[in-house]
């Protein structure tokens, strides 16, 4: 990618949440002034759990010109660097694998709508729609930084961000402290020192630094049935970072959102499938020979099943955050526990793994 950065229209207005109507068609009037007002019509959708979205368009939404108006959450802006976010908006969009932004403004940003649906939770274990979603991840993973730039593995660096606003949330009365120990999330201590035992074992499992998604959930995968083929939207935590922990990470989602399930959890055949199919889009988008032999899934599945660790550990954090400073009705302290407990049941089975 050339060394030129885009500027980025920003809009200066502020979209109230409560009756965001008014503020978006402001917004229009600058990106589609071909729209009348009147025409316009708007669909919220539900999918997200931290941020409001809007849908605006014309005639139909699966018509090209929808504008997806995205209101961002209160405080999420302790957790999400918004210009990586709009970089890294970017940055897919030139490889072609993301929509265009359009614009940016107080609280939130406007982008193209990506023609399709959000992919249902059980499609993820049907071979055609998983050997689709490896393949496009392998082709993301190949994307090279920019001439110049530096790239180190986000994960550590946001964990430790995580553990210290953790540190800096937790009431300081005793009773408060009582509560929370009440509530099953382990202390700050534990935490941190889990977070120390993670970093020390994963160091030494040598999976490359490359350019990730890190929040590939169902509902930030859009699917084209007509077309066939899948693409990954928002951007909040996209940046470099290790290999294995993307693919782990998407392996977790399939356990769901509302309801954690690790029952499905994807099975060694189905892990060892997806894995090949991400292996060969990998190596041809980077140019190499396509050939995937039996030793590189054993050592990807091995460093996959780790970071698949550190997924849960990092996510567990963030949900302790958002159960204090979301305004959103979702049970962040039961997700929370959800994915530390999971953690602490498979850490010594998967720091005992070996690629032999």
């Amino acid at each position: 990618m050339d060394c030129s950065g885009n500027q980025l229209l920003h809009v200066d207005i502020q979209i109230d949440e409560q009756e965001p109507r008014r503020g978006i068609l402001d917004l229009l009037r600058r990106l589609r002034p071909h729209w009348r007002a009147e025409d316009i019509q708007m669909k919220t959708f539900t999918e997200g759990i931290t941020n409001q979205l809007i849908g605006c368009y014309v005639g139909s939404l699966q018509e090209p010109g929808c504008v997806l108006v995205r209101l961002y959450g209160r405080m999420t802006e302790l957790f999400v660097d918004r210009e990586q976010e709009v970089e890294m908006f970017q940055v897919f969009h030139a490889h072609g694998c993301g929509p265009e932004i359009y614009c940016s403004f107080q609280n939130g940003i406007c982008y193209e709508f990506i023609r399709g649906a959000v992919l249902d939770d059980e499609l993820l274990h049907q071979p055609s729609i998983y050997r689709l979603i490896a393949a496009e991840m392998g082709r993301i993973h190949s994307i090279q930084p920019k001439c110049g730039q530096s790239v180190e593995p986000l994960l550590w660096t946001k964990m430790s961000h995580f553990l210290t606003l953790v540190k800096s949330s937790v009431g300081g009365s005793a009773a408060e402290q009582q509560c929370t120990g009440r509530r099953g999330v382990p202390s700050f201590e534990t935490l941190s020192a889990e977070m120390e035992s993670l970093k020390r074992h994963l160091s030494q499992t040598d999976s490359p630094t490359v350019l990730c998604h890190n929040d590939l959930l169902t509902k930030n995968i859009i699917y084209n049935h007509k077309e066939g083929m899948v693409k990954f939207i928002d951007y909040e935590y996209a940046d470099y970072n290790y290999q294995a922990f993307d693919i782990g990470n998407h392996f977790n989602e399939f356990a769901g959102v509302n309801d954690v399930n690790y029952s499905l959890y994807p099975s060694w055949e189905l892990q060892r499938d997806w894995l090949t199919a991400y292996l060969e889009s990998y190596k041809r988008s980077t140019g190499r020979e396509v050939t995937v032999t039996e030793a590189e899934v054993t050592q990807l599945y091995v460093q996959v099943c780790k970071f698949s660790l550190a997924s849960n550990f990092f996510w567990g954090l963030w949900a302790i955050l958002q159960s204090r400073f979301s305004s959103i009705d979702f049970d962040f302290q039961r997700y929370a526990m959800a994915r530390l407990n999971y953690y602490f049941e498979k850490k010594e089975e998967y720091f005992g793994l070996t690629m032999s």
